[in-house]
Formats: structure tokens, C-alpha cells, sequence
């Protein structure tokens, strides 16, 4: 069987910079990592593999430099990995993304599953995995927590919902975005870093994989970034020496004065 694993570079410390005039994120590959739900993504292709057999294939679309985190997911189990990287690509938002993403899945030629992260913790928008399984006329299972399953036709899965659970079934090819399950995903092994330095990572450019370059980047991505910017807060605390009931008295109080209590 064949497993391809997306991952996406996401800021590896709390502060997400943004370019000033195009509002998109400035990748930083010295500080970046791999979007924590893609551990858990490839965490469960590392076991299906390993109860199926299969190859394991690390796909992301980003920087040169990402070719680092590439190198992280085959120490952690991929088998090798496909990089994305051309100028035409940046500035691309979730539709568009999903479009580069599937050129890169359509160049394999076949695929049996596609695991996400259910989302990135940078845009947290949700969008990519249900945008690859529409562009690819996949099936799609969301919010998984368990592959109980998976043979040549159909997986089974545990996926949240708003009132609890459900095991669904569903025929492949298809695409499952995960949750954290009841497990972390698994470390490097020293002998799959070892792996990692030397495994096959597979560079395209947009002309290579055959795209239409109105389809991606700034260009190709309806959505944009109007403004951004950070909040402030003038808020201030004021000590008023008070005890719990003459505090909550003067807090009745100060409700009625702005109107919100009768």
C-alpha cells in the first residue's frame, strides 16, 4: 500500500512574524518544525505500515529549506518525501496549496492513503485535507482518532463528532485528517536518523509538476489577508481593598451604570 503523509512547515516558536505588505507568514526554516497534528499523521502511517506493509512518502510545499523537516519525517518512518518548491508557490493559500499538493500526489502516479493533520497551528483553517480529497475525487474521513482498519478496498476509523463518536467506513482512495489519539507519536530512532541523511527526497518546480501558475501563489489564491494586527489591551486593575460581599456590591453597581444588568 501506499501512505503519503502531509506536512507543513509551521513557526517553531510563539511569535508568528508576518510580511508587512503582503500580510503572509514569513517562513523562518532555522526556527521552523513540523505542524504537531502531522506527527500524529505520519505516527499512523508508521503503524499501518507496519501491519500492512507499504511505503510511507513525506509530502510538503514550501521553502528549499524545508527539505530539513523532510528529512525529520524519514527519521521518524517515512520512507522518502516529495518537496514542492518554487516562487510561483508562495503566497498560496489553502485552495491553492491543496492544488500544488495534488499535482505532487497525481505525480506518483496512484496512492492508496492520504493523512493529514486536521489542521496547521499557524492558520488553523482546516481546509487543506477536505480540499485535497475534493480536488482528487478521494473519500474523506475527518477528525479521526483510530484507524481500526484498513485492507486493498476500505479503511475504518473512530472520528470525533459534536455528540461523541462514530466508526465509519469508507472506500479507497481516500483522505483522513487526524486528532491526537490515545497515544504520542513515536520519536526518532537512532537508525532512522541515520536513515534520514541519506533518504531520497524528490525536488519539483511548478513547471515540472505541470501546473497552471494562475492556480497558485498570490495569483491563484481567492483569499487574501486584508489587515493584520495585534490588539491592545487597555485594560486597567485597580486594588479597591475591598471584602468578597462590598466587592460584589460594587460590581452589581458598576454592571447597572454601563446598562448591562436591570
Amino acid at each position: 500500500m501506499k501512505f503519503i503523509v502531509c506536512v507543513k512547515q509551521v513557526p517553531g516558536s510563539n511569535e508568528v512574524r508576518l510580511d508587512p505588505e503582503t500580510h503572509a507568514i514569513i517562513r523562518d526554516a532555522h526556527a521552523a518544525v513540523i505542524n504537531p497534528l502531522d506527527y500524529v499523521a505520519l505516527d499512523c502511517a508508521v503503524k499501518l505500515k507496519r501491519r500492512n506493509g507499504g511505503e510511507i512518502i513525506a509530502l510538503s510545499m514550501g521553502i528549499p529549506a524545508t527539505e530539513r523537516l523532510l528529512r525529520d519525517a524519514c527519521a521518524r518512518g517515512a520512507d522518502r518525501a516529495m518537496l514542492l518548491t518554487d516562487r510561483a508557490f508562495a503566497g498560496s493559500d489553502t485552495l491553492a496549496t491543496s492544488y500544488a499538493l495534488s499535482l505532487g500526489i497525481e505525480k506518483e502516479g496512484s496512492c492508496d492513503l492520504i493523512l493529514c493533520g486536521k489542521n496547521a497551528i499557524d492558520g488553523d483553517t482546516a481546509q487543506i485535507g477536505p480540499e485535497l480529497a475534493a480536488t482528487l475525487g478521494y473519500n474523506l474521513i475527518t477528525d479521526v482518532t483510530e484507524v481500526i482498519d484498513i485492507d486493498k478496498k476500505f479503511i475504518t476509523a473512530v472520528k470525533t463528532t459534536d455528540s461523541g463518536s462514530e466508526t465509519v467506513k469508507a472506500a479507497l482512495p481516500a483522505v483522513i485528517t487526524l486528532l491526537n489519539g490515545r497515544e504520542m507519536p513515536a520519536l526518532p530512532t537512532v537508525s532512522g536518523v541515520r536513515y534520514s541523511l541519506e533518504a531520497p527526497v524528490d525536488k519539483y518546480t511548478a513547471a515540472e509538476l505541470g501546473a497552471d501558475t494562475s492556480r497558485t501563489g498570490f495569483a491563484g489564491s481567492p483569499t487574501s489577508v486584508v489587515k493584520t494586527f495585534v490588539s491592545e489591551n487597555t485594560r486597567e486593575c485597580r486594588d479597591m481593598g475591598l471584602d468578597a460581599a462590598a466587592a460584589a456590591a460594587f460590581l452589581i453597581d458598576e454592571i447597572r451604570k454601563a446598562g448591562g444588568a436591570q
